[in-house]
């Protein structure tokens, strides 16, 4: 599509089945500190209540994965590197799917006249995973990601909202099968069944959603990870048929995909602030940065350069991050 978009679906707004399976989810604890995930009421899940008089949905999938140099696979077995989840490493996808969806509304009004409709990428509450697969976009897997058996699962969603009767597009089947490859090779054992994600335990959780101090027991198990982790995807066999991003704005920048935890843990807030402007990134702050890549300095290599460059954040006014080096250094010592 001329507008960058892999596919395009569209859906009813009926979305009880996943209404209750939230529910359940949030009644046990699942969410953790995403507190937000609990407000608004049923306008997650009953469209026509976040926004009036829709009756359709549009949903489109986009491609993100850039092609690197050095596959993610053999930068997890390089613990004094840095490892970010692969939809960080370029440029913040909210603004460019919006202003994609946004053209993309304008031009249907150009071929049908005005109509009404509000476009959101990841932007308000809204079901995007069980929206795409009533669109045909792709099935949830067992890991709770969507699934499409010709791109894997290294893609953004986006919606549109639509006043329009349109014909809806037959929902995906799922093609999991017996396969339970992600439930096997997730570090923190994240994904407690099949389709049951606990996000308290989730590395991406941990690192980006996370406010306090992270929890003893997952530490060492973070490794290298200090940004989101793609473990159940990088493992899942389906992703054998992901194409790579086309899109100059999802490519590496900084190069945060072979970058240095040391580099990376000696950038000030200022040094953070703008190497991070326009990036998903910087949304988790300085301080939460460096408590990530302070355990995963404490996962790695004791060499003098990292035992300096910990010792030099020992004095920093953040208990926060003291706490992590300090944890840091006592593994050093093992």
């Amino acid at each position: 599509m001329t507008l960058g978009f892999q596919q395009v679906g569209i859906s009813d707004t009926d979305l009880s089945q996943a209404e209750q399976h939230l529910q359940d989810w949030l009644e046990a604890g699942y969410h953790g500190d995403m507190a937000w995930m609990a407000h608004h009421g049923h306008k997650r899940s009953r469209p026509a209540e976040l926004h009036a008089n829709t009756l359709r949905i549009i949903s489109v999938r986009m491609d993100y994965r850039p092609e690197e140099d050095t596959p993610p696979e053999a930068l997890l077995q390089e613990p004094a590197q840095a490892m970010i989840s692969r939809y960080a490493l370029g440029r913040d996808y909210h603004k460019l799917m919006r202003r994609r969806l946004q053209k993309l509304a304008e031009q249907i009004a150009q071929a049908i006249g005005p109509f009404g409709y509000r476009v959101f990428v990841d932007s308000a509450p809204v079901m995007e995973k069980p929206i795409a697969e009533k669109a045909g976009l792709g099935w949830i897997g067992k890991h709770t990601n969507l699934l499409n058996r010709e791109a894997g699962s290294w893609f953004f969603l986006g919606e549109m909202y639509i006043d329009l009767p349109l014909p809806i597009d037959e929902a995906a089947d799922n093609h999991c099968g017996t396969c339970q490859t992600c439930i096997d090779i997730c570090p923190t054992q994240a994904i407690i069944a099949p389709y049951q994600l606990d996000a308290r335990r989730c590395i991406s959780y941990l690192t980006i959603e996370l406010a306090g101090a992270i929890p003893l027991e997952f530490r060492p198990l973070l490794g290298n990870r200090i940004y989101g982790c793609d473990d159940c995807q990088l493992f899942c066999p389906w992703n054998r048929f992901a194409q790579y991003s086309k899109e100059s704005d999802f490519l590496p920048r900084h190069e945060l995909d072979s970058t240095t935890l040391l580099e990376l843990f000696s950038w000030s807030e200022a040094d953070f602030l703008e190497k991070m402007q326009g990036s998903a990134i910087r949304r988790i702050g300085h301080e939460k940065w460096l408590r990530n890549i302070a355990v995963a300095l404490g996962n790695g290599p004791s060499t003098t350069a990292v035992r300096k460059a910990l010792n030099d954040k020992l004095s920093h006014p953040s208990v926060l991050i003291q706490e992590h080096v300090h944890w840091a250094l006592q593994q050093l010592q093992k």
